[in-house]
């Protein structure tokens, strides 16, 4: 395989990521072609969820993504290992205990906090910049309020409950709003009076959000000091000391928790690479998103330095950056590769929105000079949008469904948008009685029509006789079987006429005959129709692949309503259905023992790790 072509991929960010699954994706029946991701940290952490997890809205693990998950059964290889040393002319990178060559690097290794040489800012504030960062940061916070409920000094109680953010851009603003929310919970939590709680987001700029209009700006600030946020602008840090932060002229805030999220620049190991650089370690690249000095290498995500044409700035550091030329980039290595014409970076940017804790949110969206703002709603709306649809392109099904568990279904404190309408409280056993007799009544129906259809299947009686039957007998049995099957019940359910046409179309074309009779295919389905109310009804009693029985019992429900038998009681059948959907199986129930072993089973087959389909 000494012909084969490296293709290296240096750091799994979203634009480094992304690029992996395209490369793999393109090259996957090349085997002359080998696609790896380098990175240090065994997964895929999502930046702009950090805040969630540092004021204990969503589970550490929501912003976490294991690489050998996302690239189970691709033709991608995964290394951890920290990188410490490029040399492009050798084409090699070097870390500590080993070399690895490559014919083409992407280089996405993203950005750290810049402190801008003020004192004491690196050595006394804690980062957001990682998932190790906010874990620590909640560790932190909670040690706040248990070391400030033990504390008889009131200035030492004073500064324990202070907590500044430093910087007033998306990072800093949701942060600030997350601990805001959380703050009630922790107040409760610990016996403290709200009022003792101190938040401060301090910018050096005269506003916070800059790169919003003015109208959202003041809409971010009137939901922060609704809060009990106090925002100070245009007080830049000078200093920052154990126990205290400086703001020059404005003065200085005494407090043991000091966040930074004033600015990036590029990660250390760009310090001193022998490429171009531009803005704060960003590298420059022309249209392809080449480098400039290395046509083999190339840069997604925030490490690109590119101005496009008609623009005065550089391509911003944002998500949607790295989204738009991860692909970009991909497709431009397969060209070099295989031949065909490369593409120019040309992105269109469709706005930012930040929130502000986990119920408000405001956005600035559209298109390149036709740009508006979004009501907090669809503000919120879009944000989980966006996101699903990005963590459908990294891990499909999946994390998709953890995502909507996390935010909507498992929330605290009504922490969303939708408040807590959605999140889950009741247990499952209080299902239990209602899935035992839905159970009972499918069985005892489907056991009462059996004898009829093992002594005689052609003998139709849950399909209305056919309209222009020619065979009097046949359709005066039928016809006065249904009546006699809704008369014990009371009038069938009203049927919509448009229904009512689709369903005589279906029945006119597979289950009657030109002559009036009933087709094969009838005999067929109210046979499965009678042993499947059996199945059903078998299935919830003993609780056993219970959410599907339950959908199948919906389906059922309204087959029979739609064709104009439905009595009054199947109102229960549709209702208790949806109601035991939501696992009732897993109390006194075999799906507690099987399911288990099942997803375990399913979740290690290759169909299921390449699909993403499977839930952990």
């Amino acid at each position: 395989m000494a012909n084969t072509k490296q293709i290296v991929v240096l750091g799994g960010g979203y634009g480094g990521i992304l690029a992996a699954k395209k490369l793999g994706k393109l090259f996957k029946k090349d085997d002359n072609v080998k696609v790896t991701l380098i990175d240090k940290k065994p997964y895929h952490t999502m930046l702009t969820e950090l805040h969630e997890v540092a004021a204990n809205r969503v589970p550490e693990d929501s912003i976490r993504i294991e690489f050998k998950k996302v690239f189970a059964k691709r033709k991608v290889d995964f290394v951890l290992d920290e990188i410490t040393e490029i040399d492009f002319k050798g084409n090699t990178l070097k870390s500590e205990k080993s070399t690895y060559e490559y014919d083409y690097l992407v280089l996405g290794t993203g950005c750290k906090p810049t402190y801008f040489g003020i004192p004491g800012a690196e050595e006394y504030t804690k980062k957001l910049w990682s998932y190790e960062d906010a874990v620590g940061l909640k560790e932190h916070i909670l040690h706040m309020f248990r070391e400030a409920v033990k504390e008889p000094n009131a200035e030492k109680r004073r500064k324990m409950l202070t907590f500044v953010v430093v910087g007033g851009g998306f990072t800093g603003v949701e942060m600030i709003g997350e601990l805001a929310e959380w703050k009630n919970r922790l107040c409760k939590e610990f016996y403290v009076d709200e009022n003792e709680v101190k938040l401060y987001v301090v910018d050096a700029l005269p506003k916070i959000l800059p790169i919003f209009p003015d109208k959202l700006i003041r809409k971010a600030e009137n939901r922060l000091r609704k809060l009990g946020v106090e925002i100070i602008t245009g007080a830049g840090i000078t200093e920052v000391k154990p126990g205290s932060v400086t703001m020059g002229e404005k003065g200085t805030i005494e407090a043991e928790t000091v966040v930074w999220a004033a600015g990036v620049e590029g990660a250390d190991l760009l310090d001193n690479l022998d490429i171009e650089q531009k803005g704060r370690k960003r590298i420059v690249t022309n249209d392809k998103l080449q480098s400039i000095d290395y046509d083999n290498v190339y840069v997604v995500g925030d490490n690109i330095f590119y101005i496009p044409e008609g623009e005065e700035r550089p391509v911003p550091q944002m998500v949607e950056n790295a989204e738009h030329s991860a692909p970009l980039v991909a497709h431009n290595i397969h060209a070099d590769i295989k031949g065909g014409e490369k593409k120019s970076y040309k992105p269109a940017f469709h706005g930012a929105m930040v929130c502000i804790g986990g119920r408000y949110g405001t956005a600035h969206v559209g298109l390149p000079g036709k740009f508006f703002g979004l009501p907090s709603f669809f503000a919120m709306l879009s944000k989980h949008f966006i996101n699903l649809f990005y963590f459908f392109q990294v891990a499909g099904f999946n994390k998709c469904w953890s995502y909507i568990m996390y935010e909507f279904f498992n929330v605290k404190d009504n922490r969303s948008f939708i408040g807590g309408h959605l999140a889950k409280r009741s247990p499952n056993f209080w299902l239990f009685p209602l899935r035992l007799f839905v159970g009972y009544k499918w069985l005892a129906q489907g056991l009462e029509k059996l004898p009829s259809i093992l002594a005689d299947p052609s003998k139709i009686f849950l399909i209305p006789a056919p309209a222009s039957a020619t065979s009097a007998a046949s359709a005066t049995s039928a016809a006065s079987g249904a009546a006699e099957a809704v008369s014990q019940w009371g009038e069938a359910l009203p049927v919509p006429g448009f229904i009512s046409n689709i369903v005589k179309w279906s029945m006119d074309t597979f289950f009657y005959t030109p002559e009036g009779g009933y087709t094969k295919l009838a005999e067929i389905f109210q046979a499965g129709m009678v042993i499947g109310e059996v199945i059903v009804g078998l299935l919830l009693l003993a609780g056993l692949f219970t959410a599907l029985a339950s959908l199948i019992s919906v389906a059922m429900g309204l087959m029979i309503w739609s064709s104009g038998m439905a009595p009054t009681e199947m109102l229960w059948y549709f209702a208790a259905g949806i109601a035991l959907i939501g696992g009732s199986g897993s109390t006194l129930g075999l799906d507690y023992y099987v399911l288990p072993v099942l997803k375990r089973w399913w979740k290690n087959t290759g169909f299921a790790k390449k699909t993403y389909l499977y839930i952990d």
